[in-house]
């Protein structure tokens, strides 16, 4: 069963419009490492920025999370999963909205009735209980006692502190024999499959509530969850989906899936989000900082968990590996066909950098314990198994726990402050979400990176693309392809055609039309395959024009002055400039 395809053809039917999956690394938006949800990409649309797309959308997303990482190896658990999403911007509401996911589920997946129950919203003192959702479920057959009334916490969604807010109503299924007549959100058997969240308020800075004219519905179905139900399995790692992942990892170990289950779906996870992690177009390579280290960190964790099993640890195992993740998701995702090679070196390169210490740091490791007191491994024995054996800390910490030991994170931190709560960031899984925080710094910085891309068009060479950019308000950071380092000149020519192009007031006009039209009409884009079919075209006077989502200044007299502070290298072939705009 093709789950994402029956989902795009059903809402597809229902007027909606595919739209392709977002990069898994978001542009212009620090506030976190990777996309973690479906709607996070469509955050401006949903706050009132016109689709260009329309009103009606769905799509299926690639999202990684690591808030759960700890719990990887479990039945149920992934860092890298994909959502299912279909949203309306201003459309249709609650009633549309509801009965379109009950027929989904019991008309086309053909899910029984008996086995599903909702939840909704309880209200505030200031929101009404959602006596209008709970009305639509029990009008398509959904009896009382299998609704539930729950509060903000499990029922409420709000993107910050502040913004459009609303009640959701979420759908679970019975896993299990003896189906109760009474829904019980606290029992574990109710598993929630999909998310229906009504954004129909707005919450000021003030924390009133006022309703909001143009109202929005943004719905979330996890794929791995759905497609295990589906297939009648409680281990998710046991569907379709992992089948030949999971057979592949018990060839190059000659041990069966039963009995190695923990360290085997670790290898599985660990392994597809580390390929989807390197091929995406932001050109991501393990390192020390960002997803870089998150990359490092979870390759190096499979490793170590191959080894458990016995894998050889000299052979191309870990690539072997990948090459059957990248053939279950080439047909889905345009950057995994694109960038095979390149997620295979990344692999490659990592793991043979890792074997060549690693078993020197479980001897170390060793010695550590034989010389362990208050059973806690000490900051300078964790630091040095980090900067002399490649041991990320948070694996240290986990072999520990192995051990029944802790490790002094705190006092590794004071020794590494340069990595204090890197992963952290990540985990925590909050973000302010795709460019609803931009305000008027990151608006012109984001201006910027066309005047950059197009001045180094005229220094460098022509076939200068951008590779990747990160604003924020204080600077903007751009990575371009180059095989050089620039010279002083090279740095002055640039800034000086900028700031010309800044001094003219040239104008920034948005037009939107057909991807392929945008294309033969000579504008920019970089990674093409991830737009939709209809694209906003940004063109600043005559010397740029770029497919881009915006938001863009109206004219280049607003920016200021640009300087040039650091270029460095990124990557192989890819340099690195940091401005601002003073």
């Amino acid at each position: 069963m093709n789950l994402k395809k029956l989902f795009i053809d059903y809402f597809v039917s229902k007027g909606h419009v595919e739209i392709p999956s977002a990069p898994l690394i978001p542009e212009n938006d620090p506030s976190v490492l990777f996309n973690t949800a479906g709607m996070q990409p469509l955050i401006p649309y949903l706050m009132g920025k016109e689709h260009p797309e329309g009103k009606r959308l769905c799509d299926y997303q690639k999202c990684v999370r690591l808030t759960d990482l700890d719990s990887i190896g479990d039945k149920t658990h992934h860092t890298f999963f994909e959502m299912l999403g279909n949203w309306s911007l201003g459309d249709y509401f609650k009633k549309e909205s509801i009965e379109y996911s009950y027929e989904f589920l019991t008309k086309v997946l053909k899910i029984p009735v008996e086995r599903l129950a909702v939840t909704v919203f309880a209200g505030t003192d200031k929101i009404p209980r959602d006596e209008v959702s709970a009305s639509i479920w029990k009008n398509l057959g959904i009896k009382e006692e299998r609704i539930a009334y729950l509060g903000v916490e499990d029922n409420f969604w709000i993107a910050g502190e502040s913004g459009p807010c609303g009640g959701d109503t979420e759908i679970f299924y019975y896993r299990g024999d003896n189906i109760p007549e009474k829904f019980d959100p606290k029992d574990d058997h109710w598993v929630e499959i999909w998310n229906n969240v009504f954004m129909e308020y707005n919450k000021d800075a003030s924390g009133n509530i006022t309703e909001l004219p143009k109202k929005n519905v943004d719905t979330g179905m996890g794929l791995e969850r759905v497609v295990a139900i589906l297939e009648g399995v409680t281990d998710n790692y046991a569907t379709s989906i992992w089948k030949n992942i999971i057979a592949k990892i018990e060839e190059l170990s000659h041990k069966p899936y039963k009995g190695n289950e923990t360290s085997m779906r670790i290898i599985a996870d660990h392994i597809r989000t580390s390929v989807f992690i390197s091929a995406d177009y932001a050109g991501i390579v393990p390192s020390n900082t960002d997803q870089g280290y998150i990359l490092r960190r979870l390759i190096r964790r499979a490793i170590r968990h191959a080894k458990k099993l016995e894998i050889d640890m000299e052979s191309s195992w870990l690539e072997e590996t990948a090459k059957v993740v990248i053939q279950e998701y080439i047909n889905y995702y345009p950057e995994i066909k694109d960038n095979q090679t390149h997620i295979l070196e990344v692999l490659k390169e990592e793991r043979i950098k890792f074997n060549h210490t690693l078993e020197k740091g479980l001897k170390e490791f060793s010695k550590v314990l034989a010389h362990i007191k208050n059973s806690t491994i000490d900051a300078e024995s964790a630091f040095r198994l980090y900067d002399t054996y490649g041991f990320p800390i948070e694996l240290t910490e986990e072999m520990a726990e192995e051990k029944g030991l802790t490790v002094d994170t705190a006092g590794f931190k004071e020794k590494f402050k340069a990595h204090q709560e890197l992963s952290r960031t990540a985990s925590a899984g909050k973000f302010k979400g795709g460019l609803a925080s931009t305000g008027e710094k990151e608006t012109m910085y984001h201006t910027a990176t066309h005047l950059l891309n197009a001045a180094l068009k005229i220094v460098v060479d022509k076939n200068v693309h951008q590779k990747g950019s990160n604003i924020t308000s204080e600077r903007m950071r751009f990575d371009f392809s180059c095989d050089h380092k620039l010279s002083d000149e090279e740095k002055h020519k640039v800034e000086e055609i900028v700031n010309n192009w800044i001094k003219e007031d040239l104008p920034v006009t948005m037009s939107t039309m057909p991807k392929e039209e945008a294309l033969k009409s000579g504008a920019e884009a970089m990674f093409i395959e991830k737009y939709a079919d209809i694209v906003n075209v940004y063109s600043i006077g005559n010397v740029s024009k770029e497919i881009c989502g915006g938001p863009h200044v109206t004219n280049t007299g607003k920016l200021g002055k640009f300087r040039i502070i650091k270029e460095e290298a990124s990557s192989a072939g890819v340099r690195r400039i940091k401005a601002i705009l003073e």
